[in-house]
């Protein structure tokens, strides 16, 4: 009987610890971020780091009453610095998918974007006619939904090159290395200025957002699966952020259309 209490003693002070560490009392909240991606996430010439999520996640912490610090990660790398707690959640533009909520728990969704297919002024590229893609060459930023979508979908057809970041997938199409890029629109609009007179590229698709097996359901911030107390307490900001109109105001200072969830 003694050993058959000291096993349910045990038992218990290990469900206890497990509570306590899963409702820890942050003071301080690190979030993994890739930088740049713009206007999401950038560095202003001062160093300063802003952008719409940045703005998000500061308001965020201010709610919580807690101080947030931005731990800066390559994107192919950023769910595993969370599991080896390099920081504490992902705020960076990580879309909500089957395959990575098996390996983290996230917020409810608080934003989605389209993606398109862009190319340069001076190309006549029906991205519609599949056989005319053959043999072309795809940059896209490694690791990222719109890979997801080329490899999956195009993969046969194309020759696809993979990039650390959205900027230099740019570069390449810039001096002609690259015949066309798959890219979330709000990023294509702040480094190719897509859509806008004067610019260098050209949209040659409408806005994609499906299949919802590859882009998900929006995008969230990301956790441990064990906390769960955190994840409740980013809910519960980013819906007072919405309610009381601070998400809409920092919206408007980035995006000239709604990208609210």
């Amino acid at each position: 009987m003694r050993a058959l209490n000291m096993i349910l003693a045990a038992t218990l002070a290990a469900g206890l610890t497990a509570g306590t560490a899963q409702a820890r009392d942050y003071s301080e909240i690190r979030l993994g971020v890739d930088i740049p991606y713009e206007p999401f996430m950038y560095r202003q010439p001062d160093g300063e780091l802003t952008g719409f999520e940045i703005e998000l996640g500061n308001a965020a912490c201010e709610y919580m009453e807690v101080t947030c610090t931005w731990v800066e990660q390559d994107w192919d790398g950023i769910i595993p610095g969370l599991l080896a707690r390099n920081y504490d959640a992902i705020m960076s533009s990580m879309a909500i998918t089957e395959e990575r909520a098996e390996r983290v728990l996230f917020s409810e969704p608080y934003y989605t974007t389209p993606s398109a297919w862009i190319t340069t002024r001076d190309r006549d590229i029906d991205i519609e006619d599949r056989d005319s893609l053959e043999g072309l060459v795809v940059g896209v930023q490694r690791a990222t939904l719109q890979d997801n979508y080329v490899s999956e979908l195009y993969g046969d057809l194309v020759e696809i090159r993979r990039y650390t970041s959205a900027d230099d997938v740019v570069t390449d199409m810039r001096a002609g290395r690259l015949d066309l890029t798959f890219m979330d629109y709000p990023v294509a609009e702040s480094s190719m200025g897509i859509d806008t007179e004067g610019s260098q590229f050209q949209r040659i698709s409408d806005f994609i957002k499906e299949p919802e097996h590859i882009f998900g359901k929006g995008v969230g911030v990301a956790f441990r699966m064990r906390d769960e107390a955190l994840a409740e307490r980013f809910n519960e900001a980013l819906a007072a952020l919405k309610e009381d109109g601070t998400y809409d105001e920092i919206m408007e200072r980035y995006f000239n259309y709604d990208i609210k969830l």
